[in-house]
């Protein structure tokens, strides 16, 4: 049997069973959405594309965008996702980088990206935009809704996701298959997806986490998703009464909770809130569960192993904690050397399992250094694990603060200042320091504007050890992030370490 994503779910859902409901009222069956995925596809192949090929795609959220990231998994290609907030500049290193045989973009810029895709070398051009129009609808239009589907191994390449760094060569995630289906089956089973639920989709579709984790239990479990193309706290309050399930980010909660009509009965008929691709705060967790009487269920995961721990369905959800491994995931908490700590040490978080990507496209060195010589994944987090398995994390190995030869784990940090009357929100970075090597600098957002730094720094001391106090408390109206709400760190320190 083909282990081609597609090929796995064509069978599940009933055919006249609903697949998404768009925001302007327009109904997808299962039976539209594989037709649409049969004449795309055949549409790409007219184009030149072969099995193996790459296509990038930059491209509005529509139901039809769904259905060509089907299709290009359908003909056996790789479908290369790419945020329409890219820049022609930031376009052109993914194009060449991935050396893609098609290219689909937003008719909107096609003016612009017709040159860079001829000087990137890329075969063909096509375009769809959010009402499902363009060139590539167009060729669609006239063929036929039947194709036969690629028979592809579970380790054939599916998707080549590009990671969010905010400094150096970005590095393409090659996710196979197999690492799609096998979490998206995981977290179908952890979460309890059947075709009774309705998911509220509203995630972008060119990161994993709506791309991958929230439509995946849709299609793995034949059930239907409402979506609307972009957050937007008051459409989705009106929603909620609609769906089953919301899956979110830290932001979506907090813009909920600020609110007046959240509550109970607006929430009558979801079953499960998740948040992930940010750290949620514990307080935002109770303040939701205190006026909704739902407990968000918060889950890890990254772009190169998709979810990997996640908060039980039924059971403890600990807030400020991310659970336990998914179902096939092993974790261990190591040192610098990969020997494991025990049970409520720090350390650096490493996983194996079948979701974990084979490694980063045209970069072995960097694929070399992400694994260990035993074979488990670097995920750059450090995190602890308590006695009972669940994990909490506290920042990026990258993110760690060394003043004075002692570590400081900003998230520990951070805790503690959100905690404050007055502050809002905080993140906790390390510049350089002459005597120290590196002090510890707190940036702000405040709620009390007459809040200052004194009087955070007397607040702190008797909370903290003397060493894992701010040298510097910085004030900004707003933490920079992020697509997914993650705050950039990188520009923080670039924009602070002169300062301290």
């Amino acid at each position: 049997m083909s282990g081609n994503l597609f090929s796995l779910v064509a069978g599940r859902a009933a055919p006249g069973a609903t697949f998404v409901e768009a925001e302007a009222g327009a109904r997808w069956t299962y039976a539209d959405l594989f037709a649409l995925t049969g004449r795309y596809a055949n549409a790409l192949a007219a184009s030149g594309v072969a099995p193996g090929d790459r296509v990038a795609v930059q491209v509005e959220k529509s139901p039809e965008a769904y259905g060509l990231y089907l299709a290009v998994l359908r003909l056996g290609a790789i479908y290369v996702p790419l945020n329409p907030a890219h820049t022609p500049a930031e376009v052109e290193y993914f194009l060449r980088d991935a050396a893609p045989a098609a290219f689909v973009c937003d008719p909107r810029g096609v003016q612009t990206m017709r040159p860079l895709a001829e000087a990137c070398g890329v075969p063909a051009l096509l375009t769809l935009d959010a009402a499902g129009g363009g060139t590539l609808a167009d060729r669609a239009a006239a063929q036929p809704g039947a194709f036969a589907t690629a028979i592809s191994a579970p380790d054939d390449v599916a998707a080549i996701l590009y990671t969010s760094g905010t400094t150096g060569r970005q590095k393409g995630a090659l996710l196979s298959h197999g690492n799609l289906s096998s979490n998206a089956e995981a977290l179908t089973r952890a979460w309890g997806f059947t075709p009774r639920d309705r998911l509220l989709h509203v995630l972008p579709l060119f990161h994993a986490h709506g791309l991958f984790i929230a439509a995946h239990c849709a299609l793995f479990s034949g059930s239907a998703m409402i979506f609307l193309p972009r957050f937007a706290a008051d459409r989705v309050l009106a929603l909620l009464p609609r769906a089953t399930v919301l899956m979110g980010v830290p932001t979506f909660y907090t813009r909920l909770l600020d609110l007046p009509g959240l509550g109970p009965e607006a929430c009558r008929g979801v079953r499960l809130f998740t948040s992930g691709s940010a750290p949620l705060l514990a307080e935002t967790s109770r303040a939701f569960t205190a006026r909704t009487g739902h407990a968000i269920l918060e889950r890890y995961g990254m772009t190169e192993a998709v979810v990997i721990t996640s908060n039980p369905l039924e059971g403890e959800r600990r807030p400020g904690s991310v659970g336990r491994p998914l179902e096939g995931v092993a974790l261990r908490i190591v040192d610098a050397e990969d020997r494991p700590v025990p049970p409520g040490a720090v350390g650096l978080v490493q996983i194996r399992g079948p979701a974990v990507t084979r490694g980063y496209w045209r970069q072995p060195e960097k694929t070399a250094e992400a694994f260990t010589s035993d074979g488990w994944f670097r995920t750059g987090d450090l995190g602890a694990l308590s006695d009972d398995g669940y994990l909490t994390l506290v920042g990026r190995n990258s993110d760690l603060v060394i003043s004075g030869g002692f570590n400081v784990y900003p998230k520990e940090v951070e805790l503690v200042l959100d905690a404050l009357p007055g502050v809002a929100e905080s993140a906790v970075i390390g510049v350089p320091h002459r005597d120290l090597g590196e002090a510890v600098a707190a940036v702000v957002v405040r709620r009390d504007p007459t809040l200052d730094a004194d009087a955070i720094l007397e607040a702190l001391r008797g909370r903290l050890a003397p060493y894992k106090l701010p040298r510097r408390v910085h004030f900004v109206g707003a933490l920079p992030r992020n697509a997914m709400g993650k705050v950039l760190k990188t520009v923080l320190r670039a924009t602070f370490s002169s300062a301290s």
